[in-house]
């Protein structure tokens, strides 16, 4: 599994991005998807995710202001990020996974087995 992020850039607070993940490498639809951010010093979180059935989940310190999506015809996914805050700078990689629930990804990003190579995301004051 092949996994390309793009998308990510320098914005101002309350600015807004979407990132995009192409995913190839695969047959079937068996993957949660996800996003997951790292800045300096700091450890995984795991922001958005989404299941094969379509559910999401998003990790609290960005409910209602990013919105997670897929469109399968393209094997892409999405992440609309809105109201962008200083804390949100990072790192993000797109994810995906076969193996647990969203909601287990959610706590533990780390189990992800596939990943992209990131793209960096910088929100200013």
């Amino acid at each position: 599994v092949q996994l390309v992020e793009s998308g990510g850039g320098s914005v101002q607070s309350g600015g807004s991005l979407r990132l995009s993940c192409v995913a190839s490498g695969y047959t079937g639809s068996n993957f949660r998807m996800g996003w997951v951010r790292q800045a300096p010093g700091k450890e995984r979180e795991a922001v958005a995710l989404i299941d094969t059935a379509g559910s999401t989940t998003y990790a609290d310190s960005v409910k209602g202001r990013f919105t997670i999506s897929q469109d399968n015809t393209k094997n892409t996914l999405y992440l609309q990020m809105n109201s962008l805050k200083p804390e949100d700078t990072a790192m993000y990689y797109c994810a995906a996974g076969a193996r647990y629930s969203i909601a287990a990804y959610l706590t533990y990003p780390s189990a992800f087995a596939h990943w992209g190579q990131g793209t960096q995301v910088t929100v200013s004051s």
